[in-house]
């Protein structure tokens, strides 16, 4: 132990005391050097009352599809039972959430599965192709023999992938692709160890992977479905999500289903036989069902084990409920066993707001530590989160296609206006005659007269041997002119042959005895065959053959003409580690693009850079309707996080001062329903506004329309480029929906409301943004790439500016009061350079001031965690004394003397214990020394050591160290 005085090396010795004493916390910190720390009331995402007891739901944050596993204390470095949780995350990046808990209360995000699922466009953001709604869905975790195992499907990615790694904290992850579809997947692994994915909606089948878990070997359909339980009222619609457990000799599956006018609840089924009818005798069904719980909507789920040395387990179901719009919340509900059936809550009731008993108490440093851990942060963008192995993907970059640029922009048609003497190089198909006509051409001296028409591909055509190219949009163009009596439609085609074949489409109708122009565009994609490639143009074909086919027309000013390329291809610098980590709690929105974001680019700042120009072009691939996104859901490089109920507050601050014209910057709650205040450049002037997009929907959008600035909300910033936001997020006042109030401050000191209160936001439940609402910081280009804005901080409070609650310092207070009395002797070197850290932003931030209470919880919760992180690891209390032997002879023999001196402000207590005797003397005063004698009988004595015990009162508390002396060989003449 060091000095107990002045001399000690406090925590105030990181900063001046000159900064200190202008804060007013210098005075008193020794008094309160003893003091426990005031650690926030809880989670801003759990409900843990922090006196051994939760509320469901658990989580006020959208956690859907929840799976859990638990990894044993005999299995982790740890030693301790400790469990991992995955959801739902879609369209997301990184994507697949690892979250920790050790109470099952408390969760906190350590890890992702995956940084980029593909490095597609739909994941992108690129092309016109999203994948809102779409992506990554219903995972299933497992821990089986030493390794994790991360199972899930996706919509639009090539069905199913199955990840696995060996360090679920911190480790890479290995991922096959399983090569199809499984709806709502749980992997089992069977007591032989065979792995089985259950699987399906209506009906739950099963497949058999192989012992690497790479391939299907075995299919086993229709298990058990719905319609095998016909007149029950707990079997319905849904009929999903099943997730498999074997628990003594029965094999238990739970399923979601939604019965006809009632809720939404969890049924349990159960069979001796694994695969039910696949392997009973006779083939029949052997799956019981029971209903297990049925109240509140609470439902999806499984099952978690929570052991106990030398007693039968605890088991507990975690399911979900839909709770929108913060999103689908997880509920921890105890379970009960009758007859080897389970049931939860009181009798599968389990009231929403319903307390219960923390099932797992941990030590009441460890409580304090769980209950400040949230799967949402504030952020100050320092770049110092910890590096994980996501960020290392690796990726083939595809090579971009050869295009001959002379084969752009020009008619590839030969002949196209029938200028020449010969209809060369055009000819006919199905038995046409085509003839040059001179009578009325649309344009020049002739046109094509194409008769003698018997079917609808009889009609003219001009090969195009390889000059057209794969990945080139061309445009496909004619005048037609015909004498029937009514319009007629016509197609222009590309006749590739296998395995592309014939590719026809309207360009459009043309009435009667009219010249009239028709288009279309088309696309080559990468496995046409361009050797012999046909152009023709003919009437749409059907059946019973119409009267069309036989009409006669006139063609002129042919054209096949290829676009220059604006298509979008993944670039390594987009993909590539950009040197900026950050917390676990962030997603984007799809794939980021790591060139146009930065924790680098300026020290403390995240810059976001409008990487391209939004082109108002992009559709809904999840809606049969394929309605329009607007510009805000065009943004690829939105960076978002979940809300948490029942109120939220996030402050952020700007500096626009490197947008470009066009461009919008801000912070915004969003789903497909959105609310931003944003700062937009238009013609050199900055304004500060509102946008709100609310229900309902129309397929087709007006973008700048949707985007534009609410009436009254505005504010013309003039020279100002730093601008401070507030959003509040109120999902209580209003059930179902979501409110907002915007606030602005230009100085971080005096703010004032921007707008209205504005809302609803609500669910749409339409599959396009199926998830609880997140908030987002943005930028896009409306007009010229290249612009960006930095974004300052992301603080985080539960108290909105509305409740007129006056700004509360004692959290924080309390926590900088606790802090300045540690000793860095005690603590592991890199626990003390992280605690450091948020104890110098707490007092730096104490000794600006406070406007918002933003601006006091984020530093508050950032330096009460690292205290609580700190608590776990203090090293053991030791006594500063040492010990020294020496010898001498007398009469002979050998005497050894071992001297122990107190270096300590406290008496000491010393042992010494030799192999010639032992010697205890009860008290060695602060900074003096005690030497004992120990006379061995020996002539020669071997090397050896004396053991010292110093030991002393501190506080109350007996403190001690053993130290030893050793000392070498001795022989007397």
């Amino acid at each position: 132990m060091n000095k107990r005085s002045g001399t000690a090396k406090r925590v105030v010795s990181l900063l001046t005391v000159g900064a200190l004493l202008g804060a007013g916390m210098l005075a008193g910190t020794t008094a309160a050097s003893g003091q426990e720390p005031t650690p926030p009331d809880a989670s801003y995402t759990s409900t843990d009352a922090g006196d051994g007891t939760y509320t469901v739901p658990l989580l006020n944050s959208d956690v859907p599809d929840v799976s859990v596993t638990m990894v044993p204390a005999a299995e982790n470095d740890e030693h301790r039972d400790t469990y991992y949780m995955i959801s739902t995350t879609m369209h997301l990046s990184p994507g697949a959430p690892i979250m920790k808990s050790y109470d099952l209360v408390n969760w906190e995000t350590v890890n992702y599965v995956y940084d980029r699922l593909s490095i597609g466009d739909a994941l992108s953001l690129r092309n016109g192709k999203e994948s809102y709604g779409q992506g990554q869905w219903a995972s299933s975790i497992r821990y089986h023999d030493g390794r994790f195992y991360v199972l899930f499907n996706t919509n639009n990615v090539n069905g199913a992938y199955l990840f696995t790694t060996d360090d679920i904290d911190h480790g890479a992850w290995q991922k096959t692709a399983l090569g199809r579809g499984f709806h709502d997947p749980s992997l089992f692994f069977d007591t032989d160890g065979t792995a089985y994915i259950f699987y399906g909606s209506g009906s739950t089948s099963a497949v058999k992977l192989s012992a690497d878990l790479k391939t299907v070997v075995a299919e086993y359909p229709s298990i058990f479905s719905a319609a095998d339980y016909a007149g029950r009222p707990y079997i319905g619609g849904l009929f999903e999500g099943a997730q498999v457990y074997k628990i003594g000799e029965y094999y238990y599956v739970f399923i979601i289903t939604w019965p006809s006018g009632g809720n939404r609840q969890e049924v349990v089924f159960r069979s001796k036989y694994l695969l039910g009818k696949h392997q009973a005798p006779g083939g029949a069904n052997t799956y019981e069902a029971r209903s297990a719980l049925d109240s509140n909507g609470f439902a999806q789920g499984g099952l978690v084990e929570i052991t106990h040395e030398g007693a039968a387990s605890d088991w507990y179901g975690f399911f979900f409920r839909d709770t929108y719009p913060v999103g689908r919340i997880p509920a921890l509900i105890p379970a009960t066993w009758t007859d080897g059936w389970p049931t939860f809550g009181n009798n599968g009731v389990v009231p929403y707001g319903g307390t219960f008993e923390k099932p797992i108490r941990l030590t009441p440093d460890q409580e304090n530590l769980e209950r400040q851990k949230s799967i949402v942060a504030s952020d100050d963008f320092d770049n110092d989160a910890p590096h994980r192995a996501y960020m290392d993907e690796e990726w083939d970059i595809p090579a971009s296609p050869g295009i001959d640029p002379t084969l752009l922009g020009t008619n590839l048609l030969q002949n196209p206006g029938f200028e020449d003497a010969t209809v060369a190089p055009w000819g006919t198909q199905y038995g046409a005659t085509v003839t040059r006509d001179t009578s009325g051409p649309a344009t020049g001296t002739a046109a094509l007269l194409v008769s003698n028409r018997t079917l609808n591909g009889s009609a003219p055509n001009q090969f195009l041997q390889n000059t057209l190219q794969k990945g080139v949009t061309y445009t496909l163009s004619a005048k037609v002119k015909h004498p029937h009596t009514s319009a007629i439609t016509f197609n222009l085609c590309l006749d590739f042959g296998a395995p592309v074949n014939l590719q026809c489409a309207s360009g459009g109708s043309v009435p009667p005895n009219t010249w009239t122009t028709i288009t279309r565009t088309y696309t080559v994609p990468d496995n046409a065959v361009l050797s012999n490639v046909k152009f023709a143009l003919e009437t749409p074909w059907g059946s019973p053959q119409p009267v069309t086919s036989s009409v006669s027309y006139l063609v002129d000013d042919a054209s096949v003409v290829g676009q220059v390329p604006t298509t979008e291809v993944p670039n390594a610098d987009e993909i590539a580690f950009n040197g900026s980590t950050l917390d676990t709690a962030w997603q984007w929105n799809h794939n980021p693009d790591n060139r146009y974001w930065s924790l680098t680019d300026r020290d403390g700042w995240l810059r976001l850079t409008a990487g391209k120009v939004v082109t108002g072009g992009y559709t809904y691939a999840k809606l049969s309707t394929k309605d329009e996104l607007t510009w805000f859901e065009e943004a690829r490089n939105t960076l978002s996080q979940r809300t948490f109920g029942p109120k939220q507050s996030v402050e952020t601050r700007l500096d626009v001062s490197a947008m470009k014209d066009g461009d919008v910057a801000g912070l915004a709650a969003y789903a497909r329903s959105f609310a931003y205040a944003a700062v937009k450049k238009v013609g050199g002037e900055y304004t500060l506004g509102i946008v709100y997009r609310g229900q309902p929907f129309t397929a087709a959008i007006d973008q700048a329309g949707v985007e534009a600035f609410v009436p009254g909300s505005t504010v013309a910033l003039g020279a100002n480029r730093d601008v401070y936001l507030k959003a509040d997020l109120d999902f209580a006042s209003n059930s179902g929906q979501l409110w907002i109030r915007y606030y602005y401050s230009l100085d971080g000191a005096t703010w004032s409301q921007l707008g209205q209160r504005t809302g609803p936001l609500t669910m749409d439940w339409s599959l396009s943004h199926f998830m609880g609402y997140r908030v987002g910081l943005f930028t896009y280009a409306t007009q010229s790439a290249g612009g960006s804005v930095d974004v300052d901080y992301y603080s985080l409070s539960d108290v909105l500016t509305a409740d007129g609650a006056s700004l509360s310092t004692a959290e924080l207070d309390a926590a900088i009061a606790r802090a300045s009395g540690l000793d860095e002797a005690d603590y592991p070197a890199a626990a003390w350079t992280a605690f450091t850290s948020a104890y110098s932003k707490a007092v730096a931030a104490k000794a600006k001031g406070f406007s918002t209470q933003n601006q006091i919880d984020a530093p508050a919760r950032a330096l009460s965690r690292q205290l609580a992180e700190l608590a776990l690891v203090k090293a053991a209390p030791a006594i500063d004394a040492t010990a020294t032997t020496a010898w001498r002879c007398v009469a002979g023999k050998s005497v050894l003397t071992v001297t122990v001196a107190n270096g300590d402000d406290v008496p000491v207590k010393v042992d010494i214990t030799t192999a010639f005797g032992a010697k205890s003397i009860a008290a060695v005063a602060p900074g003096k020394s005690v030497s004992q004698a120990f006379t061995t009988r020996q002539k020669s004595v071997e090397a050896g050591a004396a053991s010292v015990t110093a030991s002393a009162t501190v506080s109350g508390e007996t403190v001690s160290s053993t130290l030893d002396a050793p000392y070498p060989a001795s022989t007397c003449q």
